[in-house]
């Protein structure tokens, strides 16, 4: 079942495009990683799927759903030495994923608590509760913001690189722990410059350009010309 389908995109701000012909689909399962140059409209894309700015033209149909759950996308954004050095324990970021949903509500109910204390255990974090975050490490930081977009999705993620500044062992085990996401039924939408990962582990390639963009399988996109010159042949 499609989750999104965007149809012929303009991106850009004040009516200036940095991206056109932008069209693509993301259904259940799915793990979509977005390429492209620096500057080719990558960042103006997240923020338009997170509906922090509108396309300047075209179309972006939300699947029922994906409205069901509030239409929220759950983000991992890259990290700035703003947010890594944020004073609230782990388990107080967690459980701030609830807040799109939550509204003004003061507390978090049972349920809520419970389910982020699950998503800890899951991501392997909830030895981890009561540390203040800017004492963990880089790769520890990344399971705690992952754990709480987790928590503010119906299952579909939306990850810019997600391992920009980890060092090569954690890397592989965030990717594995993605991969293992979206086996178990998250779906997987990640920015990406690592074209290893994005062969490894996509399923489909959207790459950006500026005045049109390329989405087709990861297969697809490997034996495509565009794709060749790309990855420099990289397989």
């Amino acid at each position: 079942m499609e989750l999104l389908n965007c149809k012929d995109l303009t991106l850009g701000y004040e009516g200036k495009a940095v991206a056109e012909h932008v069209s693509f689909t993301v259904s259940e399962g799915d793990y979509l990683c977005i390429v492209g140059e620096n500057g080719s409209g990558k960042s103006t894309l997240v923020k338009t799927l997170l509906g922090l700015q509108p396309p300047l033209s075209g179309i972006i149909e939300k699947s029922d759903v994906l409205k069901k759950a509030g239409g929220v996308i759950g983000y991992l954004p890259q990290q700035t030495p703003v947010q890594r050095d944020f004073p609230a324990t782990v388990e107080e970021i967690v459980r701030s994923g609830f807040l799109a949903k939550s509204g003004l509500r003061p507390f978090y109910t049972r349920a809520e608590k419970q389910l982020a204390a699950e998503k800890m255990e899951r991501l392997g974090i909830s030895h981890l509760a009561k540390r203040c975050y800017r004492e963990l490490s880089g790769g520890q930081q990344q399971r705690v913001l992952l754990a709480r977009a987790l928590l503010a999705t119906g299952n579909l993620l939306l990850l810019d690189e997600p391992v920009a500044g980890l060092d090569p062992k954690v890397t592989g085990e965030m990717y594995e722990l993605i991969k293992t996401l979206n086996r178990e039924g998250v779906t997987v939408i990640m920015v990406s410059h690592d074209i290893r990962a994005v062969l490894t582990f996509a399923t489909h390639i959207l790459h950006v350009l500026h005045r049109t963009a390329w989405f087709g399988t990861a297969e697809e996109y490997a034996n495509s010309d565009i794709g060749r010159a790309f990855t420099g042949g990289e397989q």
